[in-house]
């Protein structure tokens, strides 16, 4: 079996561009795999087609081969735009390998330990500026089974933030708590914003509230930061979606940098490296919940990594998307009471519908985190994915 072609899609979202990639076979077998990269997509698609021309008439069920091949022959190695192409490819690997077998690609990994895993919802509050709007947001989802809600509170602060401003955020916090109740899991994200000593001060503000987990406080760029705001935390520190090797991982870990190790399976090297990363967090007892905001090809793969880790401790989903996120796959996905259940079916269990992706071509989207619209999210009339009414 050889590789003949991959494929690329770069499709419009609204929030972001999702980008996949088919690899075909010379035996009609073909995998898919993404590397969404939020606002650097064209960067992606020049990294996937310089490995494009690598990987044509290899064997695709060389898998670990391949991924080292293509990182040991990088060069520079690390890096969200090559990692983020050797994840989408290293996916739609693992896809086509179930495929010939006839399995899941859990059944690759091990098997199943567990037939569904707890997820915590993100964007649930979408248009939501005042703690009413949130409360409101928060509410509707809890009623449909959520135990779990992650937001980022925080307005547009960057590295410091103002009395009045953290005031603010600490009431859009206080209105949740109250509106859901203590039985509901408050994961409260930072999006890298501050430095060492108002990352401290805010998680002490947090405390009250009694949040799982206060996530990426500082900036990626410094794990010592991280390390020091989480060693003088009164709540649990999450981080590490930004990571994108293995030695960076164990960097992390080594450091004490959080209690949750968050990597994405779209940018750290894919099915294969959190496979690693996971073995290495389970000797340091530090639990997984990886990052997973993106699009239907990176959750099906996040899924079928929580069927097959033990140290999987639950997963993000995006309970809001565009209306036509339901027309790029054949994506079904299964909540009961604050679980998500792993998808069956060979392979992934999913399917690009092309000529759908081409659909809704790529449109430049800018970051939002720091400019006070990050909860502009979706358009103003367009309905919910997940569930109807959000």
């Amino acid at each position: 079996m050889k590789i003949t072609n991959i494929k690329t899609f770069n499709v419009f979202t609204y929030r972001t561009n999702f980008v996949f990639i088919k690899i075909e076979t010379d035996e009609g077998v073909s995998g898919i795999g993404e590397g969404t990269l939020e606002y650097k997509e064209h960067a992606l698609l020049g990294a996937i087609e310089d490995i494009k021309r690598v990987l044509i008439g290899q064997d695709p069920r060389e898998v670990e081969r391949i991924d080292h091949e293509l990182y040991r022959d990088s060069y520079w190695r690390v890096g969200p735009v090559l990692q983020s192409a050797l994840s989408a490819v290293d996916i739609a690997l693992w896809d086509i390998k179930a495929k010939i077998c006839g399995v899941p690609v859990y059944e690759m990994l091990g098997g199943k330990v567990r037939e569904s895993i707890r997820m915590y919802a993100n964007v649930w509050f979408a248009g939501a500026k005042t703690p009413e709007e949130f409360a409101q947001a928060a509410k509707k989802a809890v009623s449909l089974g959520i135990t779990a809600l992650k937001w980022d509170p925080f307005g547009k602060a960057y590295m410091n933030i103002s009395s009045a401003e953290l005031h603010r955020s600490l009431e859009i916090v206080e209105a949740v708590r109250g509106a859901v109740g203590k039985n509901v899991d408050l994961l409260i994200e930072g999006h890298g914003r501050f430095d060492i000593a108002t990352g401290i001060k805010i998680a002490n503000e947090l405390k009250t509230f009694a949040p799982m987990f206060f996530e990426e406080p500082t900036p990626p760029d410094n794990l010592d930061a991280l390390a020091e705001v989480h060693r003088k935390s009164p709540v649990p520190i999450a981080g590490g979606e930004r990571i994108y090797s293995l030695n960076q991982f164990r960097e992390f870990l080594e450091k004490g940098c959080a209690d949750y190790a968050q990597p994405d399976v779209s940018h750290c090297g894919g099915i294969s490296a959190i496979r690693k990363m996971a073995a290495m967090a389970e000797t340091c007892y530090i639990a997984l919940a990886p990052h997973n905001p993106s699009g239907p090809v990176a959750n099906a793969a996040t899924l079928h990594l929580a069927a097959s880790l033990t140290g999987f401790r639950i997963l993000e989903i995006c309970l809001t998307d565009v209306s036509w996120r339901r027309e790029l796959t054949n994506e079904r996905v299964v909540f009961d009471r604050g679980q998500i259940y792993i998808p069956e079916g060979v392979g992934l269990g999913l399917e690009l519908n092309e000529e759908n992706c081409r659909k809704y071509p790529f449109q430049p989207v800018d970051l939002r985190h720091y400019k006070g619209t990050l909860t502009n999210v979706r358009p103003k009339d367009q309905t919910s994915f997940y569930f109807e009414g959000i």
